[in-house]
């Protein structure tokens, strides 16, 4: 590799623009990371500040330009670090025509700029085109003088788009070989190891609208990139992006904060100090254009980024504040050409410090119940962090669902990202007009107010009502001295008998009235020794040191108290019957119903689940009496109580004690009678994470809504089949059977017909040689059907291949191919090709050498997938 100067980054950019500006193309300034576009978030490519001029939507103010633009993508966030050349942050170094030069042009300068200027030898290099621009490909064979082996064809990944709509055109690429002595007849671009991208140029000359149509541009124009980072690893010949002038001294501060030597730390740390100095070049310029951390939109970018900084950093040893120090060090690179980062330092380095100070403190809480559960034993033999913990340490914590998944992999776990994404949604249904108090309060310090308005006295385990003075009030998120009708409140009070949401059970609801005003209490929370009730006015005005009354809804009091109870007694219930060791992994107590996670490596089953019903019904007919008591907690272990998942003890806990069934800690409602609880049904049990299974079930009242229901249903079937209520389960089953049946048949008519329709396509079949190919489109045809007909016509045709296409009833792309031996010597396999082709269709798939079968989502683009597969098979046997 002597045979080219190494340059630095800054020596790369500033040949780059002198070449283009000797060529009449106006320098012009990097644009904002904010781009003026409204339907993108971050300035993502070098050509988006021009989108409206290629859109023609704006007149160009030169007919050329050259730029080093600032690029913020986080699509691949997740290989920045592990792969040589993914980044959040980049330069794209461009040559724009608006309306002037076009491909030729084009073509001829990138080429003279890569092996005159940086003199990269022409041996090392390869490029490919869209598979249908023969004009670019004879440009680069013709004019250029490449030899056609080194000129690749490639799909829809050579065809360039700034996003979803807007300008898009081929493109053609250059790579540099950093293996050449494997030799051209092994050339394969998709090989990150061997090749590396350098240059696109993209011909921009249709537009996409909102409907994926394309329509041709007003005038043609050229848009091309070249990575800084990429050059600057070629030219200066290090085995990655990071370790260029470009990002290696930022990594170094980092290293030397550490106390560690990049050079010689193993992968893991080194991948830590990639993304530290990724990142950190990314929020710098972030700030520096304006964006301020949150939690929404391209602050919530920034966040993440910082915030993965400071993770990143702990993992390597740094444990105080670092942000500003490395950020030094970006600004430093970068000042000479974007001179607003010095200008902005100190907002650079406040807001850095500001955020880094904020996420330490999440970090040490988060990460102290994180290793909790990491330590858990249900954890470790599911090896997942379930959905429900992921959740309490976003909602409760601020700690991010993508950092507890990245520690989760360090881990060798993995995240119920599904349970997350159900508590999330059940957290929103439960508070879904409440959200702008509950982001309000989250900035709220709870000590300090405890302090101000003093602990909230609760009564609620022998008091259903009580007198009580307002101690504090929000109305609509914002802190008030009075509420008036329709206002969203929270209110704090001196005493409730309200319980707040707490170990699984829910907040009591009822009602707050005062001699002028009514006020529906639809949830209770506990924050320190607060309990806010969240409501609404419904009538009336009500104001802080009011005197009011607080009632709580009784009927649902004793639904919940009935479920709660019912929850120890079903765990009871698990452990004699089904395992002793089974212990709680997560649960809900509300009115209607009552759910219980716990961990079981195996489904319980019908005739266990039966016997835990019986056992349940036996026990509340005993009318067991509950003794509840406080009592020091090593006392309450000493006499066998069972901690209840996801509670917090003190020096005194509260034990219900149901004796000969079951002691648990708990600071919930609960029945004093076991007899209170009336019945009890089981209607689920399902597994919810691995090793981790679920039981939903209803007691007392909620027994008799669940009975109704399937009640109503068994009549209108028994209505509907006109026979007796045990007779359906017959009714049904022979239902089914004769549907079974009719499916069977019409199974094997589709079969034949296809076959049918196939021997039609027998005369279309194309001799190539001593093969023969047919490639043809069958309508309506279900992919069974279709893989029958393939191989069928292959058994016709002898030495050849088939491939065929249909859009069957579902409206998706089916694609089969069928390669007989003669062709698979040839190197020709069916899996790989069709799996190739179903990528126009916005599918894959694959499959054996001699068999293979495809999918697709795009069934409109499946001519275009068929005229592809014919080209490929008649060049691949003519070749």
């Amino acid at each position: 590799m002597s045979s080219f100067p190494a340059l630095t980054g800054a020596e790369i950019r500033d040949r780059f623009l002198k070449f283009f500006a000797k060529r009449d193309h106006k320098v012009l300034p990097s644009a904002s990371l904010v781009p003026e576009d409204p339907t993108v978030l971050l300035t993502i490519a070098g050509m988006l500040p021009f989108k409206p001029i290629f859109l023609g939507q704006k007149e160009a103010e030169v007919p050329r330009a050259t730029t080093s633009q600032k690029c913020v993508r986080t699509n691949d966030i997740e290989n920045v670090g592990r792969t040589a050349r993914h980044h959040t942050f980049f330069e794209m170094l461009g040559n724009f025509s608006f309306g002037d030069y076009f491909k030729k042009e084009a073509i001829a300068w990138g080429w003279e700029l890569v092996t005159k200027v940086y003199k990269l030898p022409s041996d090392r290099l390869v490029v490919s085109v869209f598979y249908e621009d023969d004009d670019a490909f004879a440009i680069w064979r013709d004019v250029i003088g490449i030899p056609a082996h080194r000129i690749q064809r490639m799909g829809e990944d050579n065809f360039w788009a700034s996003g979803p709509t807007g300008p898009c055109g081929p493109c053609s690429e250059i790579f540099f070989d950093f293996k050449p002595e494997e030799g051209d007849d092994k050339i394969d671009l998709e090989d990150d190891s061997r090749f590396l991208e350098i240059y696109n140029l993209v011909f921009m000359e249709l537009n996409r609208d909102a409907n994926g149509h394309l329509t041709p541009l007003k005038k043609q124009n050229i848009d091309t990139g070249m990575g800084l980072e990429r050059m600057a690893q070629v030219l200066q010949r290090v085995p990655n992006n990071y370790e260029t002038d470009l990002i290696f001294p930022i990594i170094k501060t980092a290293a030397d904060i550490a106390g560690i030597d990049y050079h010689k730390s193993n992968e893991k740390v080194k991948t830590s100090l990639k993304v530290i100095g990724d990142h950190v070049r990314a929020v710098v310029h972030m700030v520096a254009d304006g964006i301020t951390a949150s939690n929404v939109g391209r602050g919530y970018v920034l966040r993440r980024l910082l915030r993965r900084v400071v993770r990143h950093g702990r993992l390597i040893g740094i444990e105080r504040e670092f942000t500003t120090e490395v950020a030094e060090t970006a600004i430093a690179l970068s000042e000479a050409i974007y001179p607003n980062v010095r200008d902005r330092e100190t907002a650079i380095k406040a807001e850095l410090q500001r955020e880094e100070n904020r996420f330490l403190q999440t970090l040490e809480r988060g990460e102290k119940l994180l290793a909790e559960i990491l330590e858990r034993p249900d954890t470790q033999s599911s090896k997942t962090i379930g959905g429900q913990d992921a959740f309490t340490l976003y909602d409760t914590y601020g700690f991010p669902l993508e950092l507890t998944q990245e520690i989760a992999e360090e881990q060798g776990l993995t995240v119920d990202t599904e349970g997350f994404d159900a508590a999330m949604l059940e957290q929103q249904e439960r508070s879904k007009e409440a959200h702008v108090d509950i982001d309000l309060m989250t900035q709220v310090n709870w000590s300090d107010l405890v302090k101000e308005v003093g602990k909230t006295e609760f009564l609620g385990y022998t008091h259903l009502s009580s007198d009580a003075q307002i101690k504090l009030m929000l109305v609509n998120g914002i802190r008030a001295e009075s509420a008036h009708p329709g206002d969203r409140v929270r209110l704090i009070l001196d005493r409730t008998p309200f319980y707040a949401e707490s170990g699984g059970q829910v907040g009591d609801r009822g009602f707050i009235s005062s001699e002028n005003a009514i006020i529906r209490v639809d949830d209770v929370q506990k924050e320190s020794d607060l309990f806010l009730h969240v409501g609404h006015v419904e009538r009336g005005t009500v104001c802080v040191g009011e005197q009011i009354n607080a009632q709580v809804g009784v009927s649902q009091r004793r639904r919940i108290q009935s479920h709660h109870t019912a929850t120890h007694l079903l765990q009871a219930a698990l452990k004699k019957i089904v395992d002793p060791n089974v212990s709680q992994a997560g649960s809900l107590v509300a009115a209607d119903r009552l759910r219980f996670d716990f961990n079981l490596p195996r489904p319980v089953t019908a005739d266990e689940l039966q016997q835990i019903e019986a056992q349940i019904n036996n026990w509340i007919a005993e009318a067991h009496t509950s003794h509840i008591a406080v009592m020091p907690i090593a006392e309450a272990k000493a006499k066998g109580a069972i901690a209840m998942f996801g509670e917090k003890y003190g020096a005194e806990v509260r034990v219900i004690d149901i004796p000969d069934v079951s002691m648990e800690l708990c600071g919930g409602t609960h029945v004093t009678n076991t007899a209170e609880i009336g019945l009890f049904k089981i209607m689920s049990e399902a597994g919810v994470a691995s090793g981790i299974r679920r039981i939903e079930a209803v007691a007392g009242q909620a027994v008799l809504d669940y009975l109704a229901v399937r009640d109503s249903v068994t009549r209108d079937l028994s209505d509907r089949f006109k026979v007796k209520p045990e007779e359906i389960s017959d009714r049904i089953t022979n239902l089914q059977n004769d549907l079974k049946t009719a499916q069977k048949q019409i199974e094997s008519l589709q079969q034949e017909l296809a076959l049918t329709k196939a021997e039609s396509l027998l005369a279309q079949a194309e001799p190539i040689g001593k093969h023969k190919i047919l490639v043809a489109q069958l309508d309506n045809v279900d992919a069974e059907s279709l893989k029958t007909a393939a191989e069928n016509l292959l058994a016709k045709i002898g030495s050849g291949g088939v491939v065929l296409g249909s859009v069957p009833e579902s409206g998706k792309v089916s694609l089969v191919a069928a390669f007989s031996g003669e062709l698979n010597k040839q190197g020709l396999q069916a899996g790989k090709f069709i799996g190739a082709i179903a990528k126009i269709c916005g599918g894959g798939g694959g499959g054996r050498p001699n068999l293979a079968q495809a999918g697709g989502k795009e069934p409109d683009k499946l001519p275009e997938a068929l005229k592809v597969a014919l080209e490929q098979l008649k060049k691949a046997l003519t070749s």
